[in-house]
C-alpha cells in the first residue's frame, strides 16, 4: 500500500475493509451476488481528537463497524471506508 496523502478530519477514521468471504466453512463457494458487505477492516489513517471525544482508535487497529456505516471512497485504485469514530463498535 502506498502512503496516502491528505488529512482526515477530527473524529473520522479511514478504514481499508477486509475482503468478503469467498467460501463457507463447509466449502460452499459464495457467488458475488450473495456476498455480504464486510464489517471489519484495518485502520489506515485517523483524524485528530474532537473537543469532547478523544481518539481511541489508532493506525493498524482492526475494527468492527456497523453494516451501513460510513462513506465508500476509492483512492489510488484502493477501496476505503471513511467512518466516524462513534461508528466503530469494537477494536480487536
Amino acid at each position: 500500500m502506498t502512503e496516502l496523502k491528505g488529512r482526515i478530519l477530527a473524529g473520522k477514521v479511514l478504514v481499508q475493509p477486509q475482503d468478503a468471504v469467498e467460501k463457507t466453512a463447509g466449502g460452499i463457494i459464495i457467488p458475488d451476488s450473495a456476498k455480504e458487505k464486510p464489517q471489519t477492516g484495518t485502520v489506515v489513517k485517523v483524524g485528530s481528537d474532537k473537543k469532547d471525544e478523544p481518539m481511541e482508535v489508532k493506525v493498524g487497529d482492526t475494527v468492527f463497524y456497523g453494516k451501513y456505516s460510513g462513506t465508500e471512497l476509492q483512492i489510488d485504485n484502493e477501496n476505503y471506508l471513511l467512518i466516524s469514530q462513534s461508528d466503530v463498535l469494537y477494536i480487536a
